[in-house]
């Protein structure tokens, strides 16, 4: 059996829940909360495999109980059930460490999967929401990999250029700090925009902020 606490304002959505989540299909609820609060303490006490949690709740929401379920030690995953799909409720759900986001008038079927799968450590995302957390995947985590890699090509004498243009540094003034020729520094900027995938100096330079080459004030 994958036990379950539950956790949702309104008796009659924890009735229905708990009414598709029965033994048959291999579940049992642990304990029912009508509050964020209560949903917390109910996990210490009962160590359950899930937690199905609502967002808008009375007093501690949804999403700060998922935060403090979360930080237990060994805790259960999370699977978010609310009504509404709204940025708010996705990405804190997402930054709360929940493993999972399903909306209320999902199939009880898919409900169950989702469940199943949150219990299992996967991750779930409701058909409704999944493009949108594809796109910030697109937008953001993906193309930090990508520049991830493509740092991870530069030799230390690359770095070290990258790192003194950051600072602002010309290429003679690198030249002079490393020892070496203009024309050798001009050919470690050539490689850097190369293997970096960009096309000048600023764009270099915003790239090394951004992954943390060099920080704001660094000397």
């Amino acid at each position: 059996m994958i036990r379950v606490v539950l956790a949702d304002d309104q008796q009659i959505v924890r009735a229905g829940v708990a009414r598709i989540l029965g033994p048959d299909d291999g579940f049992t609820i642990v304990a029912e909360c009508a509050d964020g609060a209560a949903a917390v303490v109910a996990v210490r006490e009962t160590r359950p495999d899930v937690v199905v949690m609502d967002v808008r709740m009375p007093g501690m929401d949804g999403l700060e109980a998922t935060r403090l379920v979360r930080s237990e030690p060994d805790p259960p995953p999370v699977l978010v059930l609310t009504t509404f799909g709204d940025d708010d409720g996705l990405w804190g759900a997402v930054q709360a460490g929940a493993g999972g986001f399903v909306l209320k008038d999902t199939t009880a079927a898919e409900l169950i999967a989702a469940v199943r799968s949150v219990a299992a450590g996967a991750v779930w995302f409701d058909p409704a929401v999944a493009p949108r957390v594809m796109a910030a995947y697109r937008r953001s985590v993906a193309p930090a990999q990508r520049d991830d890699r493509r740092l991870a090509e530069l030799t230390d004498r690359e770095l070290e250029v990258l790192r003194r243009m950051a600072r602002g540094a010309t290429n003679r003034e690198i030249a002079e700090a490393l020892v070496v020729s203009e024309g050798t520094v001009k050919s470690h900027v050539g490689s850097i925009f190369t293997k970096l995938g960009v096309r000048d100096r600023a764009a270099a330079i915003v790239l090394a902020y951004d992954r943390g080459v060099v920080a704001p004030g660094e000397p």
